[in-house]
């Protein structure tokens, strides 16, 4: 009906799928558990819970402050209008392949002043938001920033530019990853689907 061939379709979904499944083995569990720890006891103790992140990485920082919500948290994504303020105890979940992102390591600062607890997502720990995290997630995955120019450590670790542009792994492993987190949760706080389904929007446009 349209004409021509899709080109690099196939190819760049087949990358995406074999990079996101050998990125499990590169996630310290251990960092996992400790972050699906501290958003447990935010829970059980009432605190709130922040999501920051910019560009596509806040767009799957809002996914999980969606289903934190649906979870029963008191979870808001920073910036909204509607978003109160933070106090000691509470949690940041900052979002950022880079560490870099200024407006993210700026909430991050602010939130460490106010002993609220930074947990990063990024993928480098030695980043100025990892730097200022009480706790941090490696998540696996090129960043817009990446400058890994040989091939050989390119191909290595699955990185196909062209096929995956700028951060696309790594917004795509973290957003796994934040699911995965939250199936977590839904298991250790004793809830299921019915559950998250009477936080879920009825007034919806």
């Amino acid at each position: 009906m349209f004409g021509g061939r899709l080109r690099v379709f196939r190819t760049a979904y087949l990358s995406l799928v074999k990079f996101l499944e050998g990125s499990l083995s590169l996630i310290d569990e251990g960092s996992v558990e400790y972050f699906v720890k501290v958003l447990e006891s935010a829970y059980r103790e009432g605190r709130k819970v922040f999501v920051v992140g910019v560009g596509r990485s806040g767009l799957v920082g809002r996914a999980f402050a969606m289903r934190l919500m649906h979870l029963g948290f008191s979870a808001y994504v920073v910036g909204e209008t509607v978003t109160p303020a933070a106090g000691e105890g509470d949690v940041l979940v900052a979002i950022s392949g880079s560490g870099r992102s200024a407006a993210v390591v700026a909430v991050a600062e602010v939130a460490k002043r106010l002993g609220v607890r930074v947990a990063a997502l990024t993928s480098y720990p030695d980043s100025p938001l990892a730097k200022l995290a009480d706790m941090v997630v490696v998540v696996p995955g090129r960043t817009k920033v990446s400058q890994e120019d040989r091939w050989e450590v390119r191909q290595l670790m699955g990185l196909h530019e062209p096929l995956a542009p700028l951060g696309t792994q790594f917004e795509l492993v973290a957003q796994v990853l934040l699911d995965s987190a939250i199936s977590e949760l839904m298991a250790r706080l004793g809830k299921d689907e019915e559950d998250l389904r009477e936080f879920h929007a009825n007034v919806e446009v």
